[in-house]
Protein backbone atom coordinates (compact mmCIF):
# COMPACT_ATOMS: atom_id res chain seq x y z
CA UNK A 1 0.00 0.00 0.00
CA UNK A 2 2.68 2.26 0.14
CA UNK A 3 3.78 2.56 -3.01
CA UNK A 4 0.39 2.58 -4.06
CA UNK A 5 0.18 5.87 -2.26
CA UNK A 6 3.28 7.01 -3.70
CA UNK A 7 2.43 6.62 -7.01
CA UNK A 8 -1.38 8.52 -6.08
CA UNK A 9 1.04 11.26 -4.65
CA UNK A 10 2.97 11.22 -7.83
CA UNK A 11 0.36 11.77 -9.74
CA UNK A 12 -1.36 14.24 -8.16
CA UNK A 13 1.80 16.61 -8.05
CA UNK A 14 2.64 15.86 -11.65
CA UNK A 15 -0.85 17.00 -12.14
CA UNK A 16 -0.61 20.08 -10.22
CA UNK A 17 2.68 20.22 -11.99
CA UNK A 18 1.21 20.17 -15.81
CA UNK A 19 -1.55 22.58 -14.39
CA UNK A 20 0.86 25.31 -13.49
CA UNK A 21 2.63 24.73 -17.04
CA UNK A 22 -0.93 24.99 -18.94
CA UNK A 23 -1.64 28.08 -17.34
CA UNK A 24 1.30 29.44 -17.15
CA UNK A 25 1.83 29.09 -21.37
CA UNK A 26 -1.86 30.44 -21.51
CA UNK A 27 -0.65 33.30 -19.83
CA UNK A 28 2.25 34.15 -21.83
CA UNK A 29 0.35 33.61 -24.66
CA UNK A 30 -2.70 36.01 -23.75
CA UNK A 31 0.39 38.68 -22.38
CA UNK A 32 2.48 37.98 -25.96
CA UNK A 33 -1.43 38.59 -27.93
CA UNK A 34 -1.81 41.18 -25.57
CA UNK A 35 1.37 43.28 -26.63
CA UNK A 36 0.85 42.66 -30.49
CA UNK A 37 -2.33 43.90 -29.79
CA UNK A 38 -1.35 47.29 -28.15
CA UNK A 39 1.23 47.32 -31.38
CA UNK A 40 -1.42 47.07 -33.51
CA UNK A 41 -3.32 49.84 -32.05
CA UNK A 42 -0.48 52.03 -32.07
CA UNK A 43 0.22 51.11 -35.48
CA UNK A 44 -3.66 52.25 -36.70
CA UNK A 45 -3.24 55.30 -34.64
CA UNK A 46 -0.43 56.29 -36.78
CA UNK A 47 -1.48 55.55 -39.67
CA UNK A 48 -5.07 57.48 -39.60
CA UNK A 49 -3.02 60.23 -38.07
CA UNK A 50 -0.72 60.09 -41.52
CA UNK A 51 -3.83 59.71 -43.35
CA UNK A 52 -5.63 62.89 -41.61
CA UNK A 53 -2.60 64.93 -41.87
CA UNK A 54 -2.40 63.78 -46.13
CA UNK A 55 -5.91 65.19 -46.34
CA UNK A 56 -5.21 68.12 -44.28
CA UNK A 57 -2.45 69.27 -46.18
CA UNK A 58 -4.27 68.25 -49.53
CA UNK A 59 -7.38 70.68 -48.33
CA UNK A 60 -4.48 73.04 -47.64
CA UNK A 61 -3.37 73.23 -50.99
CA UNK A 62 -6.85 72.91 -53.25
CA UNK A 63 -7.89 76.18 -50.41
CA UNK A 64 -4.48 77.83 -51.62
CA UNK A 65 -4.69 77.15 -55.52
CA UNK A 66 -8.57 78.57 -54.91
CA UNK A 67 -6.98 82.00 -53.18
CA UNK A 68 -4.36 81.83 -55.95
CA UNK A 69 -6.76 81.70 -58.80
CA UNK A 70 -9.23 84.09 -57.13
CA UNK A 71 -6.22 87.01 -56.91
CA UNK A 72 -5.29 86.80 -60.47
CA UNK A 73 -8.93 87.53 -61.99
CA UNK A 74 -9.48 90.08 -59.03
CA UNK A 75 -5.72 91.30 -60.90
CA UNK A 76 -6.65 91.13 -63.98
CA UNK A 77 -10.20 93.08 -63.14
CA UNK A 78 -8.79 95.67 -61.61
CA UNK A 79 -6.25 96.04 -64.35
CA UNK A 80 -9.09 95.89 -67.00
CA UNK A 81 -10.97 98.83 -64.99
CA UNK A 82 -7.43 100.66 -65.09
CA UNK A 83 -7.26 100.48 -68.50
CA UNK A 84 -10.71 101.31 -69.27
CA UNK A 85 -10.05 104.48 -67.57
CA UNK A 86 -6.83 105.31 -68.53
CA UNK A 87 -8.33 104.75 -72.29
CA UNK A 88 -10.74 107.56 -71.25
CA UNK A 89 -8.53 109.78 -70.36
CA UNK A 90 -6.40 109.32 -73.34
CA UNK A 91 -9.49 110.32 -75.26
CA UNK A 92 -10.79 113.31 -73.20
CA UNK A 93 -6.84 114.33 -73.41
CA UNK A 94 -6.79 114.55 -76.94
CA UNK A 95 -10.13 115.61 -77.83
CA UNK A 96 -9.29 118.62 -74.85
CA UNK A 97 -6.22 119.49 -76.80
CA UNK A 98 -7.80 119.41 -80.61
CA UNK A 99 -10.24 121.85 -78.78
CA UNK A 100 -7.84 123.85 -77.24
CA UNK A 101 -5.76 124.25 -80.51
CA UNK A 102 -8.21 124.90 -82.68
CA UNK A 103 -9.63 128.22 -80.16
CA UNK A 104 -6.10 129.33 -80.68
CA UNK A 105 -6.49 130.26 -77.48
CA UNK A 106 -9.68 132.02 -76.35
CA UNK A 107 -10.27 129.52 -73.86
CA UNK A 108 -7.40 128.92 -70.99
CA UNK A 109 -8.33 126.05 -68.86
CA UNK A 110 -7.02 123.61 -66.12
CA UNK A 111 -8.15 120.02 -65.92
CA UNK A 112 -7.77 117.04 -63.42
CA UNK A 113 -8.64 113.55 -64.40
CA UNK A 114 -9.76 111.68 -61.47
CA UNK A 115 -10.60 108.58 -61.65
CA UNK A 116 -12.07 105.79 -59.09
CA UNK A 117 -13.50 102.33 -59.83
CA UNK A 118 -15.26 103.22 -63.29
CA UNK A 119 -16.45 106.92 -62.49
CA UNK A 120 -14.86 109.52 -64.40
CA UNK A 121 -14.70 113.05 -62.82
CA UNK A 122 -13.32 115.63 -65.16
CA UNK A 123 -13.26 119.37 -63.39
CA UNK A 124 -12.28 122.46 -65.74
CA UNK A 125 -11.27 125.41 -64.22
CA UNK A 126 -11.44 128.97 -65.94
CA UNK A 127 -8.95 131.66 -65.56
Amino acid sequence: MGTQNLEKAAIKIQSWWRGNMVRWTLLHAALRAWVIQCWWRSMQAKMLEQRRRLALRLYTCQEWAVVKVQAQVRMWQARRRFLQVHQAACIIQSHWRWHASQTQGLIQGRYEVRASRLELDIEILMT
